[in-house]
């Protein structure tokens, strides 16, 4: 799978996987487009954080806002015409949703994500990255204090968890899971190398990349 047949690459995992920094750095190498999650962009995010049950719904609703923009973006407008590698897959927001809405809050979130996001692109390539949960819960933590935030007790679990199980049966598109407990893929050469190896040799639906210590 040569990346010049990619026009479309994602690359997701959860809090703390380094998914934003690998899509740069792609991005970067393939000197093509960077499509990045503005998580700033949304004012109910902050309120959130504090109180996942009072904000949960507003939050879900305007990042799902800021979905439905972007993939009328990319399926009418010229996103696409040239290659895209992007922190964020689509089905994303329903895996948070599940995560942070009681159940009458889900189902009105599921009836307008239907109305508002019926049709969006799906990749060429997903590159999830996966990791130990204590190397999350630590890069997490990292993450947080940068931020000035605390994530509420429990969250980080319940979010890990549903990413794992989310991709334990993903299907849409060739997926490339990677373990990076014992990889450098931002910061270093040969792990990063190692990686584009893979992608250009992966073949079928579902590789994995796991280095051992």
């Amino acid at each position: 799978m040569s990346h010049s047949h990619l026009r479309y690459v994602v690359v997701e995992g959860p809090i703390g996987s380094g998914k934003s920094a690998l899509a740069r750095r792609l991005a970067s190498y393939w000197g093509v487009q960077l499509l990045a999650e503005d998580p700033a962009a949304n004012p109910f995010l902050p309120r959130f954080y504090r109180n996942v049950a009072s904000h949960g719904l507003a939050t879900q609703l305007s990042f799902l806002m800021q979905r439905a923009d972007m993939a009328r973006g990319m399926l009418l407008g010229d996103t696409l015409a040239s290659p895209v590698v992007s922190d964020f897959l689509f089905e994303k927001d329903a895996l948070f949703a599940r995560v942070n809405l009681d159940e009458q809050e889900l189902a009105l979130y599921q009836r307008l994500a239907q109305q508002l996001l019926p049709q969006y692109p799906v990749p060429d390539l997903v590159i999830y990255l996966q990791a130990s949960e204590q190397v999350l819960l630590e890069r997490s933590a990292a993450r947080a204090s940068q931020l000035e935030q605390d994530f509420p007790e429990g969250y980080l679990k319940r979010v890990h968890a549903a990413y794992s199980e989310f991709f334990h049966q993903y299907e849409a598109a060739p997926l490339l899971i990677v373990n990076t407990d014992h990889l450098e893929l931002v910061d270093g050469n040969e792990d990063f190398e190692l990686l584009l190896r893979c992608i250009s040799e992966m073949r079928g639906q579902r590789s994995y990349f796991n280095k051992s210590v």
